[in-house]
């Protein structure tokens, strides 16, 4: 018996023993991350709220193309930590002021065998959400990383319903949401956002995608999603040398659809403002030729139907300078739209108009009238013939006075040409690290020359526009072009399902306001109201009037709040919401002490009671109220819109009637004191 006693004694002597794990909790204890080492010394995190297991036991690491793999075999060197309470003032958004609060764990993870390689990986805990990010030193065993993959994984804790976009599909980011149990999620792009069965909510995206390719999530079963890269042509998906951080892989946690909203984290995790003084960044709306071309109206290409003539453009010039708008969009007008333009892009100029266009005299005109042309770049997703053209065709902006610019770049998966430094065209996809540095190339020379840049088929957002504060907006969704020809159009549904995935990553040109709600032969799923809804729900500092002049001038009474309407703000409040369903959001104009509430919802009618307490107590405001009318109804009569006023206050509540498919727009002008 003493010798039995002896042996198991030895034995837990010699056993290995766990550490305890490594945990950081957020500034006010909401969240807290625990980090460790297994046995086979792989590590992992996994992320509570409130002491209940949110993200269970999650794997780190990565598959290297030419290297064993960083996954195993792992002792935690070391531990440093910091906190951080740093507030700062966006020169443009939802928002003044963002509150940057978080406690930070940096973990650095040594290999036990050789090569002994070093990775560091940082958490960035906040009480509403969770970033971190691999870090690789400088080190002789791995001064050059190609990346296969990553190992990172995010297992949800409990059964979840999911909103999500496919993968890999060849229409990029222009997919319609599903909604399922997370069990039947394929391969998602993000944001993916969940609501769990005890109703928290959890989006999962990135932050700061630079020099990198984009992430998305593959459902391995169970709740669990692993990281997958967007491929290269190249094999390895990402080749960084070292020393270089990833993107932030990050996950907003919130009790309801509404704090999603409300969450800055994917802000917060980028670099600050890198361009100094940005006063040269004005937010506006504009108006342009565009909407017609969808509709068949007229044609992108030369010909007798030529949208881009100078008689027509300058028709849309006295349009905006007539009702307030600083832009003209303006798609079309260089060399290069043929027959063949579509995923080929090979005979574009970008600083070569077509002979019925004459840029030089309409940009003096638009300027003579306070107007300013907006730039288009259509590549087709050519870059190999863009990129050397850049410089030029930005110079020629500069000189004209044209300081905003949309890029686009139509092609389908993996149908980007970029020329390789083998001199070679190779064939990549949007979201991967060629594209990464090209769209930061276009930002950064745009903004040399004072160019504000909005990007449609674009990478996605990942919050780079606090760094670099001239990327104004970009289209990474099915917007309004979809309601004009789309099979299916978009479903009422779609704008409150934008609000709580696609808008979180950051700002979207969904071009809205039709007022017509006329398509290309077909009705658009909304009415009126909602239309006008859109400018206060679906932000973004540049918005679009995109239907067509004479329908404007057809409707001046809903067309009016589409005038007042804002595109700057200093506040911006969510009174409520539900995914795909219904939201309602407040703004405050930047400029003034008006506040402008906007309200959808999906097929469904609805009844919101909404408080007015965001308004400044003490103070009397003017609401100009555009609502559904009693017979709205977005299958058969959209149009029927009631447009009246009455008096509030702060300790006033309104009641919301939504017409199916429908919407409310309110301003609220302030009284003087």
């Amino acid at each position: 018996m003493i010798r039995m006693l002896i042996a198991l004694a030895a034995a837990l002597i010699a056993a290995p023993t766990l550490a305890a794990p490594i945990q950081v909790a957020s500034p006010g204890g909401v969240l807290t991350v625990s980090v460790d080492v297994n046995p086979d010394g792989r590590p992992g995190y996994s992320v509570s709220r409130l002491g209940r297991v949110v993200i269970a036991p999650s794997r780190l690491g990565f598959l290297f193309t030419d290297a064993p793999k960083l996954e195993r075999n792992f002792t935690i060197g070391g531990e440093s930590r910091r906190s951080a309470d740093e507030p700062w003032e966006q020169p443009w958004g939802e928002r003044r002021f963002v509150c940057n609060r978080y406690n930070e764990l940096r973990i650095q993870l040594t290999e036990k065998v050789t090569p002994g390689r070093r990775l560091d990986v940082v958490f960035r805990v906040y009480d509403d959400g969770v970033g971190f990010r691999y870090e690789f030193p400088q080190q002789a065993s791995l001064p050059q990383v190609n990346i296969a993959e990553e190992i990172t994984e995010f297992a949800v804790a409990d059964a979840a319903t999911a909103w999500w976009i496919p993968a890999f599909q060849w229409n990029r980011e222009e997919y319609l949401y599903n909604k399922t149990a997370i069990t039947e999620v394929g391969i998602a792009q993000t944001p993916m956002t969940l609501r769990t069965a005890n109703g928290l909510h959890i989006a999962f995206h990135e932050a700061a995608l630079v020099d990198y390719s984009g992430m998305n999530l593959q459902n391995e079963g169970h709740g669990r999603f692993r990281a997958v890269l967007t491929p290269s042509s190249e094999g390895a998906k990402v080749k960084r040398a070292a020393p270089f951080a990833t993107p932030w892989r990050t996950m907003q946690i919130a009790d309801s659809a509404a704090g999603l909203v409300m969450n800055d984290l994917i802000l917060n995790l980028n670099e600050p403002n890198r361009l100094g003084d940005v006063r040269w960044v004005k937010p506006f709306k504009y108006v342009g030729v565009w909407w017609e071309m969808h509709l068949d109206k007229s044609t992108w290409g030369p010909g007798p139907r030529h949208g881009a003539n100078t008689a027509n453009v300058r028709r849309h010039i006295d349009f905006a300078a007539s009702n307030g708008f600083r832009g003209v969009l303006v798609e079309g007008w260089n060399e290069g739209w043929n027959d063949d333009w579509f995923a080929s892009g090979k005979d574009f100029s970008f600083t070569k108009a077509y002979p019925d266009f004459d840029i030089e005299e309409l940009a003096r005109y638009a300027r003579s009238k306070g107007v300013r042309l907006i730039g288009h770049h259509e590549t087709a997703g050519n870059i190999a013939v863009y990129e050397p053209q850049l410089e030029a065709a930005l110079d020629l902006y500069q000189r004209l006075g044209i300081d905003a610019v949309k890029t686009g770049y139509v092609a389908d998966m993996g149908g980007v040409q970029a020329r390789g430094a083998d001199g070679r065209i190779h064939y990549e996809w949007h979201e991967g690290q060629v594209m990464a540095r090209h769209h930061l190339k276009v930002v950064t020379e745009a903004a040399k020359r004072r160019i504000a840049v909005n990007a449609h088929e674009p990478i996605k957002d990942t919050g780079l526009r606090r760094t670099y504060p001239n990327w104004v907006a970009r289209e990474g969704a099915r917007g309004m072009e979809f309601n004009a020809w789309g099979q299916p159009p978009n479903p009422p549904e779609h704008e409150a399902n934008l609000v709580f995935t696609r808008m979180l990553a950051g700002p979207m040109d969904f071009t809205p306001g039709v007022i017509s709600l006329e398509g290309k032969g077909q009705k658009i799923q909304s009415t009126i109201a909602k239309q006008l809804a859109l400018y206060v729900v679906l932000y973004s500092p540049i918005q679009m009037a995109a239907d067509l002049p004479e329908n404007y001038e057809a409707n001046p009474k809903p067309f009016q709040f589409i005038k007042d309407v804002p595109a700057d703000w200093s506040e911006t409040r969510v009174l409520n919401g539900e995914v795909g369903d219904f939201v309602t959001i407040a703004r405050k104009d930047r400029k003034s002490e008006n506040w402008y509430l906007g309200a959808i919802t999906d097929e469904q009618g609805r009844v919101l009671d909404v408080a007015l307490s965001f308004l400044t107590p003490g103070r009397k405001y003017r609401a100009q109220i555009y609502r559904d009318g009693p017979a709205a109804d977005y299958r058969t009569n959209g149009k029927d819109i009631v447009i009246e006023e009455r008096v509030v206050t702060s300790a006033d509540r309104l009641m919301l009637q939504l017409a199916p498919g429908g919407g409310q727009a309110i301003r609220f002008v302030a009284s003087e004191r």
